[in-house]
């Protein structure tokens, strides 16, 4: 699989199915989204290396079903920056990142912190591929995959905080990643506007293991176009 890691923040993602070529279509490419100000801002000298996983996201997401059609459009402001703006709130240790997929927000966040060492645990043979191409083409040594189910996954040690995004609700997350931590340990997971719901539907897992400090945090308001909001808990 060639891999580009050129930025080329406003071209056009020109992937075009072989159908639709052969049949002498006209329809347009869909356009990558065109950088906004925000990113440079949030990344500083990380910016170079986001570029060049957003555009490599670009030309092969869709092909390689981890992204749908509809995503080139709003690649940088729903998925790219959506988890950037997650990045401070991880601390130099070791994070996990359940069901990374396309490496949202996986290796976003270890291009965001270079200081900070990953796991990536995703379960499909070709997302997992499509992970260590990455890792390899961005040259992020901060990074491993690992191709296992959340629950399924042995680690050589406990992880310091474990993130996730659009992979379960909140009560079926608990079970999969809090086994994961350490004592003190934190959860960092992705959610959407039912967030605080999210919570009030999960009081028996929280007691199960042993979760305190649940909390929603809203991050990127008036920054980003739509806010991120993350479920943050200590297992205790």
């Amino acid at each position: 699989m060639s891999q580009s890691v050129t930025p080329e923040p406003n071209r056009a993602a020109g992937n075009v199915p072989e159908s639709t070529a052969a049949s002498g279509s006209t329809a347009d490419p869909v356009a990558l989204e065109i950088e906004p100000l925000a990113a440079i801002e949030l990344l500083g000298p990380q910016i170079d290396l986001m570029r060049a996983f957003t555009n490599n996201l670009a030309d092969q997401g869709e092909i390689l079903g981890l992204i749908g059609p509809l995503e080139l459009p709003r690649l940088w402001s729903r998925h790219i920056l959506n988890c950037t703006i997650v990045a401070p709130l991880l601390r130099p240790g070791v994070v996990g990142d359940v069901g990374s997929g396309a490496g949202l927000p996986g290796v976003v966040l270890a291009i965001a912190r270079p200081d900070v060492n990953f796991v990536l645990i995703e379960p499909m043979e070709r997302r997992v591929a499509w992970l260590n191409d990455q890792v390899a083409a961005l040259h992020l040594s901060n990074v491993t995959v690992v191709r296992a189910r959340a629950e399924e996954a042995r680690l050589t040690q406990p992880l310091d905080q474990v993130t996730a995004r659009a992979v379960s609700a909140f009560s079926k997350l608990i079970p999969l990643t809090a086994p994961l931590l350490r004592s003190g340990g934190e959860l960092i997971l992705m959610k959407g506007e039912g967030a605080q719901r999210e919570i009030e539907a999960a009081a028996k897992p929280i007691r199960k293991y042993r979760l305190r400090d649940v909390e929603v945090i809203t991050l990127g308001a008036g920054v980003l176009p739509e806010a991120t909001r993350v479920i943050r808990a200590t297992v205790e």
